[in-house]
């Protein structure tokens, strides 16, 4: 039978057709005014989707440049910083601060669960240079409370900088950088807005340059202030990787043209989508007797699932591609062989989930040996979209 890859990670997500036509055509020289005239279009269009007022910027790298330049530019050797850490890019926020020269005070939850504010509370002091931490966390799939943790930071460390990582939150959960006083957010390209891996995005908030100036942490290539400035004129301060800015474009197009034109509208019914195909997915897999990594606190960027005890859920990535080349995410460190992990973001719709939790019967039942009968997840999916989409209509008919 002809088996179609489907692409079910939480990085890199399924490309958009039209960013993929535009990334194909995108061979103009980004010293032109043809290219500053999209480099503008795109940084106003990143403000748009962000939601904010600050400054957005693009840098040629994954996500993690863009952490990396959160801390060398916020700040020096010695400052004492918080990070809250619940799994793998938790623990990333922790080895890039002592990478420069911080102290860092941490706060951890357990893999699959999400912080207690009251620790957070606890540990937070007045001389906290920043706060790092995760809007969602991909390796366990755990949403955070961003919302509640800046209120606190706001109340009792009013100057701490907030750096939140929002490289899976984007696009997936809604975020009010301004109104929450959120100093950096980070995006990433491989996600929400459905390109290849490459550029990173962030809002910068005015407190945060200010903190700029003061920082004596190095940086070069990461000199976020050589970026503010040359975007201004519609350049980067280094070469730019033209053709994933290209598809970056095409893509906040496609998300905009989602709500008829408007951009912000778009964004919404972005996450909407994220969040109606999570919650299907969860209860098809439930349906079938899985059991969820993440209950209390579940993301709708993605869904990790854990398998049977005396099982390894690196059999149910194999299997899934094996048998229907559908690609899934085993768990990351001591994580591997316990959970694997399927994404709702970016260019998902429900048909993708009938087909992932389609897909999981056969394997349910023919690999795994549960009891399962064909049409028990999908029946449990379907009711789950009926019930949004009934929501939905009605809603648009007040």
């Amino acid at each position: 039978m002809i088996r179609k890859t489907r692409l079910y990670t939480p990085g890199p997500t399924p490309l958009l057709p039209a960013a993929q036509f535009a990334m194909a055509a995108a061979d103009i020289h980004h010293r032109t005014p043809e290219f500053r005239a999209l480099y503008q279009k795109v940084l106003a269009q990143l403000k748009v989707f962000v939601g904010t007022r600050n400054d957005v910027l693009l840098l040629a790298c994954s996500g993690t440049g863009a952490m990396e330049a959160s801390v060398s530019n916020l700040t020096s050797p010695g400052d004492r910083v918080l990070v809250l850490t619940a799994g793998k890019f938790g623990e990333r926020w922790v080895s890039l601060v002592k990478a420069f020269g911080c102290e860092a005070d941490v706060v951890s939850a357990p893999y699959g669960e999400t912080f207690d504010v009251d620790e957070v509370q606890k540990a937070l002091k007045p001389e906290h240079k920043a706060l790092y931490m995760q809007a969602t966390e991909t390796s366990t799939t755990v949403r955070h409370d961003v919302e509640a943790v800046a209120r606190l930071l706001h109340a009792m460390a009013p100057d701490t900088l907030l750096v939140v990582d929002g490289i899976t939150g984007l696009g997936t959960t809604h975020l009010d950088v301004d109104g929450w006083g959120i100093d950096i957010l980070i995006g990433g390209s491989q996600k929400a807005v459905m390109i290849p891996p490459g550029l990173a995005y962030l809002s910068v908030s005015e407190r945060a340059w200010a903190a700029m100036e003061k920082s004596t942490n190095p940086r070069f290539y990461f000199d976020l202030r050589k970026e503010r400035k040359n975007a201004v004129k519609g350049e980067s301060a280094y070469t730019p990787a033209v053709a994933l800015v290209a598809g970056l474009g095409a893509a906040l197009d496609y998300i905009a043209a989602q709500a008829g034109g408007d951009l912000e509208n778009g964004r919404i019914a972005l996450i909407d989508n994220a969040e109606v195909n999570a919650a299907a997915a969860r209860a098809g897999l439930q349906a079938l007797g899985f059991t969820l990594f993440a209950p209390t606190a579940p993301a709708a960027a993605a869904t990790a699932v854990a398998v049977p005890e005396g099982m390894n859920s690196g059999e149910v990535v194999k299997a899934l591609k094996s048998r229907f080349a559908l690609v899934t995410a085993n768990g990351q460190g001591e994580m591997q062989g316990k959970i694997f992990r399927v994404a709702h973001l970016g260019f998902f719709d429900y048909l993708d989930t009938v087909a992932l939790i389609g897909a999981m019967e056969h394997i349910a039942k023919d690999t795994l040996g549960l009891k399962v009968e064909y049409g028990q997840g999908v029946a449990a999916a379907q009711r789950v979209y009926a019930k949004a989409a009934s929501s939905q209509e009605l809603e648009a008919s007040r």
